[in-house]
């Protein structure tokens, strides 16, 4: 996954199922693959995650959504940002 950026990846993660795709040039790329997967777009949020830091970063353009109490491109739920850090954690430190 780390073709694209080499030093960083773009993850979206589905909240509901715990899945994750990773590796787009954008976040929407990532999510377009879950939602043709059978997710639904609402429970789907853009992060990156940097191997060498292991850190996680939870701001992409697809994470704007008004009708959803996010107006910043960053997950501003506490609790919904938290998880999508599990998330990608649980599944890229091993890869790291």
């Amino acid at each position: 996954m780390l073709k694209q950026f080499e030093c960083y990846v773009k993850v979206t993660v589905h909240v509901r199922r715990g899945a994750l795709a990773g590796g787009g040039e954008y976040h929407a790329d990532c999510e377009a693959a879950l939602v043709a997967d059978g997710s639904r777009q609402q429970d789907v949020w853009g992060a990156d995650w940097y191997p060498e830091s292991r850190q996680v970063r939870l701001s992409a353009l697809i994470n704007i959504r008004h009708g959803h109490g996010n107006r910043s491109m960053r997950v501003e739920d506490h609790a919904l940002a938290r998880h999508v850090e599990a998330v990608v954690g649980a599944m890229l430190e091993e890869a790291a």
